[in-house]
């Protein structure tokens, strides 16, 4: 009886163990779906920017970055790593967590008076506002080529 128990018992475990796992893994699948999301909206302005898309929903797009950025921020929440993330998004979080927070606020901000005739002029600053670059520096590890 006692080995039936303790293969009950390590089956068990195996199955919790396999769900953490997979826990973890649609934790980091989920952050790369929201930061693509970004990364589609930043283009979108940037096609808007260059006059290959029309400028009529530069302000939903700005909008749109809020919201995510806002939802980037929760996805993160979750100390586990992988994907593109380098462990200082969680050992400098308060530091990653205003970055996002900033980004919300300035898409919020461009967005709130932004319309289709500002897109030329406020549209090239978008990327300074948001701070792409710099928050990739700090917390991405770069893409293979």
């Amino acid at each position: 009886m006692r080995g039936i128990a303790k293969i009950v018992a390590l089956t068990a475990l195996t199955c919790l163990i396999g769900v953490a796992v997979a826990d973890d893994q649609d934790t980091v699948d989920y952050r790369k779906h929201v930061m693509k999301s970004l990364g589609e909206q930043v283009g979108a302005i940037d096609m808007i920017v260059a006059k290959k898309a029309p400028p009529d929903a530069f302000a939903v797009h700005l909008k749109t970055i809020a919201i995510i950025a806002s939802q980037a921020k929760v996805a993160f929440e979750a100390n586990v790593p992988g994907g593109n993330s380098k462990p200082e998004v969680w050992s400098h979080w308060a530091d990653f967590a205003k970055r996002l927070d900033a980004m919300t606020a300035a898409a919020a901000g461009l967005a709130k008076d932004a319309d289709a005739a500002q897109a030329a002029t406020v549209g090239p600053k978008v990327r300074t506002a948001l701070d792409c670059e710099g928050c990739h520096t700090a917390y991405m590890v770069p893409p293979k080529s």
